[in-house]
């Protein structure tokens, strides 16, 4: 089998519930000397919590054990490559993660006055500068926590920018091959949603753009380059059409990695663009978090930025408030700054050389990996991949197999699962994305894997249909899963 995957020593592990024996403690502190404060003398009544009943009491060697091996069954970044498409799960420095944990920024309480924030407001405004220059754009709002806020934070601007124009409109047009978040966002902000089809190529199709387009639309939602990781060609031409009919055009920044430093979202007419600093620009963003969406906006729209702004005067930095035609806060304090701090990092530690260097690599891996797998499955799509390129399961189809078995075989080769199914317009899709930091050695691992997978498909269907085999769980039955989900609590039943 090829791959990457080997057998090993892995324990069993039960859920921590029900183990141990009453008294058994991981520390007993020392008696006497100090007062016993009550809590109930400090803490009003119905805040207090009641005994837990059921709670596992273990000693200290017990619970590092337990979470210990709970670790070894974890796949992650660090472990081996993560291709997951449109997500890029990429390895990123440890050197920003330590700098994140510099005291000075670590002990920082958001509620400290400016004078004592003077650091971090200037990474904060110095950061906010460096995106403006890769993305083309005149002012940019990093309080937003992640990218569906960094999505519900530029619409808001739109729709702001129309009511001063008099009205707010009604619609937001969609490609068929857009993110999930973006018909999502639309919604909580007021807007129906009407998805455009993209033409055979995989873009979108700007006639039906051009048809669809009127006075009822305020923006055209669009990710560049699109989730089939093709370049929207067409986007300065779309971008015409939206503006000669009064709309905006607002872009998914979830894709920046395939162009940085070589196409700039601002330079195609595109007015409001939310970027994910933890998958572009370092921060680990597994696990649902912590991210970080600023959205960079044109002049027209910088009055609509939500409070506070961070500002420079003179030699010091402040946050502004007085901003009368502002869409108010988006977040509690200003932004994810444990990310911010890691974006700034990695920035300053790649360069300009650096960053477009990561832009090439990145395209590069994904059109090898295209070039390997081709022959073996088919491509959605025709033309150049740019950072991702989406398969199909339509060969192994013949022999029974789908998408799902090939994500399940990749498992037992040693390897996390691509996206799968998704973009939804390419049926059986499996989205592959190896960003800038595989080796070659990596990439073509992972490419034997999923050509033996190929091969197996015709050979052995059944063995795929069994996969996975060597995990610490087997298949799971993934409709039952859904249909009925267990989400009983250990401790309140």
């Amino acid at each position: 089998m090829s791959g990457q995957a080997q057998r090993g020593i892995v324990f069993t592990e039960p859920e921590i519930f029900g183990r141990g024996s009453p008294g058994r403690a991981g520390y007993t502190p020392p008696e006497g000397g100090w007062p016993v404060a009550d809590p109930a003398a400090l803490i009003p009544a119905p805040a207090l919590r009641g005994e837990l009943t059921g709670f596992p009491e273990l000693t200290e060697s017990e619970v590092v054990r337990h979470y210990t091996r709970m670790s070894q069954w974890n796949f992650c970044v660090d472990t081996a490559m993560y291709p997951l498409g449109s997500c890029t799960m990429k390895y990123n420095p440890k050197i920003n993660e330590a700098v994140a944990r510099l005291p000075g920024l670590l002990r920082l309480h958001p509620l400290q006055p400016d004078e004592d924030c003077q650091g971090t407001l200037n990474i904060i405004h110095e950061l906010g500068r460096w995106l403006l220059e890769i993305t083309g754009f005149h002012a940019v709002t990093l309080q937003p926590a992640a990218g569906a806020g960094g999505e519900l934070t530029g619409l808001l601007m739109i729709r702001a920018a129309l009511e001063q124009r008099g009205s707010a409109r009604r619609r937001v047009l969609l490609p068929d091959s857009s993110h999930g978040t973006n018909p999502a966002s639309a919604a909580l902000c007021g807007y129906e949603t009407l998805t455009i089809k993209s033409g055979p190529d995989g873009k979108i199709d700007l006639a039906e753009l051009d048809r669809r387009m009127d006075e009822s639309v305020a923006a055209l939602m669009v990710t560049n380059p699109n989730t089939l990781g093709l370049f929207e060609s067409g986007i300065i031409e779309a971008a015409r059409i939206v503006h000669e009919r009064g709309g905006f055009v607002y872009c998914d920044g979830a894709n920046l990695a395939a162009v940085v430093g070589k196409a700039r979202f601002g330079d195609m007419g595109v007015d409001v663009a939310h970027l994910n600093l933890h998958k572009t620009f370092s921060a680990p963003h597994g696990g649902g978090g912590p991210g970080a969406g600023p959205v960079c906006v044109t002049r027209e729209l910088e009055p609509f930025l939500p409070i506070p702004v961070v500002t420079r005067r003179g030699e010091s930095y402040a946050l502004d408030f007085d901003r009368p035609h502002s869409v108010g806060r988006v977040h509690g304090f200003h932004g994810n700054v444990g990310v911010l701090v890691k974006a700034a990092a990695y920035i300053l530690s790649m360069g300009p050389a650096g960053l477009v260097e990561a832009t090439e690599a990145a395209v590069i891996n994904a059109n090898y990996i295209r070039a390997r797998l081709e022959g073996h499955y088919q491509v959605a799509y025709a033309g150049r991949s740019m950072h991702e390129l989406v398969l199909t399961d339509h060969t192994q189809n013949e022999h029974g197999v789908t998408t799902l078995d090939i994500a399940k075989g990749l498992i037992d080769r040693g390897f996390h699962p691509p996206t799968i199914y998704f973009p939804l317009i390419a049926h059986g899709a499996i989205m592959i994305e190896p960003t800038e930091t595989e080796s070659l050695e990596t990439i073509d691992a992972f490419c034997d894997a999923m050509i033996e997978i190929a091969r197996v498909a015709k050979s052995d269907p059944a063995s795929l249909k069994a996969a996975p085999q060597t995990s610490v769980r087997r298949r799971l039955d993934e409709a039952a899963a859904a249909r009925k989900p267990d989400l009983r609590c250990p401790l309140c039943g």
